[in-house]
């Protein structure tokens, strides 16, 4: 189940997401859908970096009957990067949600041995989605 906090107008498709979801993991998910600006002061906090970000995961504490963790996306960017890529904000918001559970399972790309990115496009292949973001940023 996605327990989701929309602070945003923007109307998710719940549906697609739990696709996503059971794809990956049974344990819950936080999503968080959020603006550029409270992303940016999430990332300062937790991060140090005083910057607007896409996606932030955050696992909790692997327990029985606990959630995985919570991710939160910028609209904000999900938007920006629809437009630059010419594809749908729906899509976009998929490969962010993609990337963030692939964070809550312990993957990541700026240390592993490609596993994230296999993952990521194995994932995006199986649901017909555009290219990655790992893809994306290592052209």
């Amino acid at each position: 189940m996605i327990d989701i906090d929309n602070q945003t107008d923007y109307t998710v498709n719940e549906k697609f997401l739990d696709t996503i979801v059971t794809l990956l993991t049974q344990k819950d998910i936080e999503l968080i859908i959020t603006s550029n600006a409270q992303i940016q002061e999430v990332n300062k906090e937790h991060r140090g970096i005083d910057k607007p970000t896409d996606v932030l995961s955050f696992p909790y504490e692997a327990m029985p009957m606990a959630p995985l963790g919570s991710i939160m996306v910028s609209i904000d960017y999900v938007k920006d990067k629809a437009q630059e890529f010419e594809h749908s904000e729906d899509d976009e918001f998929s490969l962010l949600f993609i990337h963030g559970i692939l964070h809550l399972l312990g993957y990541d790309h700026e240390c592993d041995n490609g596993e994230m990115r296999a993952m990521e496009e194995k994932l995006i292949l199986q649901l017909n989605l555009p290219h990655s973001l790992i893809v994306r940023t290592e052209g």
